[in-house]
């Protein structure tokens, strides 16, 4: 089984439309985990991803009779790129059937590197359901199916990969770690490399929502998943291949799962260290490269993760930046409940001291208590530990919520809404200098007596921090607190007669 993949490996048809892709120490990270991380840049191929090295392999070992038929895939959309790519390079016809919840990025970089030798079908909202349709419309049309794992070729192609690495690091290495779809990459690195530097661990990672290779792996049988998550969409596969289960099980040293998280983690890492941006299953080989780190206490190893893909929808920037201070563990998130009485919202913020806070959430709603929504950057999960006990010891309730999903993902944009106690409520819009303290120092100046009955902050990165505040002032204090706005000294906008408060606050 081994010496014929070598064989199949070493004699790949690849570098017609791959190149050798570098092999870079990634600093940040490497001082990060204390070890030596290098980045094997598979983000950095024509079609910012190495499905292109198997796609290719398997299409140049076609007869001219298969290559005038023409070709079908099915592919979440790295594959199908790859496809897509070397059909164009090689003059053959190619249908490519594609999950309807794609990537609009993916499904037009595969009609850009196709041109006209690529019909496009959307259908099914998985790799699985697209594949189903692929089958059927292979045996009507009479056309090769190029399959993005399970075929011998394309697992020798993306072998090649493992090929690279060891040519360009001859020294030791401890572990390198690959991302699990289908398991293709998987087990031609693991086919390659365990047969040459046995030493070498090789092992896969999965999201924990999409583990069909893991589950597999443990039942010593291909399990098959009823659902997958799509946030890392290149590796959401239900059932994995049998000839890549078969290599992955002789191969594989272990599979580690990571979540969301992690992943927006291991993409902002990838970005400190590259300034390149991967696609959830880019990069996911780092984070089980983090989370195996920390968890086995490695220290001063050489550790390789393979960054697959690079192909992300810029739409999801904004939720990978949300998610990634808590993959990193570097924002705790908590409910805190507070007296609704004078002088206790300051209390609170005392507490904070100088840590950078992230978000403040509050809505006045209740005339005895008040429930504060905030997020506050830490340096470690010890440090969230510490603010809890630090809030509780002042005698505020304090919720950690830094794990809870609907807190993180809906109940942080939704605290707030009517309150029916909020008596004549004036409500601005204030910026300051965003810098570390900057909202402590904020909200120890908005304290004149009177009662903050709204407060929302965000942290968005921004060079100035913006917030919503609404204040309960009396009609006879109306020009004194005019008069304290003017001299707080940043400036504000009146919002009390905006019309989408009185719509949804009022």
């Amino acid at each position: 089984m081994g010496l014929d993949y070598l064989k199949r490996i070493l004699n790949a048809k690849v570098y017609d439309v791959a190149i050798e892709t570098p092999l870079e120490r990634a600093h940040a990270l490497s001082v990060r985990t204390g070890n030596h991380v290098l980045l094997k840049r598979e983000d950095m191929q024509k079609v910012f991803s190495f499905k292109l090295r198997g796609a290719y392999n398997k299409m140049a070992h076609l007869s001219p009779l298969q290559l005038e038929r023409g070709v079908i895939a099915a592919s979440a959309g790295n594959h199908a790129q790859g496809v897509a790519l070397s059909a164009a390079r090689l003059n053959c016809p190619a249908v490519i059937v594609m999950p309807v919840t794609t990537p609009a990025v993916k499904v037009d970089a595969v009609k850009r590197f196709g041109g006209d030798w690529v019909e496009v079908v959307l259908h099914g909202e998985s790799y699985s359901d697209s594949a189903g349709h692929a089958n059927e419309l292979a045996q009507q049309r009479g056309l090769t199916f190029v399959h993005p794992f399970d075929d011998p070729d394309v697992i020798a192609g993306q072998g090649t990969v493992g090929m690279e690495i060891l040519r360009q690091h001859q020294g030791p290495i401890h572990a390198i770690f690959v991302a699990i779809g289908g398991g293709g990459l998987a087990a031609g690195v693991g086919a390659y490399v365990k047969q040459l530097r046995p030493d070498i661990l090789v092992i896969g990672v999965q999201t924990v929502d999409s583990d069909a290779m893991a589950k597999s792996l443990e039942a010593h049988q291909r399990v098959t998943l009823n659902e997958v998550g799509l946030f890392s969409d290149g590796t959401a596969v239900k059932l994995v291949g049998e000839e890549t289960f078969r290599l992955c099980e002789a191969y594989l040293d272990g599979v580690v799962r990571v979540t969301t998280d992690e992943a927006c983690a291991a993409i902002k890492d990838v970005f400190q260290d590259t300034r390149s941006i991967l696609e959830p299953a880019g990069a996911l080989a780092v984070a089980g490269l983090k989370q195996y780190a920390q968890a086995q206490g490695l220290q001063n190893q050489t550790l390789v993760a393979i960054s697959c893909g690079a192909n992300m929808n810029f739409d999801r920037l904004r939720f990978v930046a949300e998610r990634a201070e808590v993959g990193e563990q570097r924002e705790a998130v908590f409910a805190v409940t507070i007296p609704e009485e004078r002088g206790s919202f300051r209390r609170f913020c005392e507490l904070l001291g100088p840590t950078n806070v992230t978000e403040f959430n509050y809505r006045m709603s209740d005339s005895a208590k008040a429930n504060i929504f905030v997020g506050i950057q830490i340096g470690t999960r010890a440090h969230a530990d510490e603010l809890q006990q630090r809030f509780e010891q002042a005698g505020f309730d304090a919720l950690n919520l830094t794990d809870d999903e609907l807190a993180k993902l809906h109940l942080r944009h939704m605290v707030g809404g009517r309150s029916g106690l909020a008596e004549h409520e004036l409500v601005y819009r204030f910026e300051f200098p965003e810098r570390p303290g900057a909202l402590t120092k904020f909200l120890t100046a908005l304290n004149p007596g009177w009662n903050i009955s709204l407060f929302h902050y965000r942290n968005h990165g921004a060079d100035y921090g913006r917030i919503l505040v609404g204040i309960q002032v009396p009609p006879a204090d109306q020009a004194e607190f005019e008069k304290f706005v003017c001299q707080l000294g940043y400036p504000a906008v009146n919002e009390t007669t905006n019309p989408a408060y009185k719509l949804f606050l009022t």
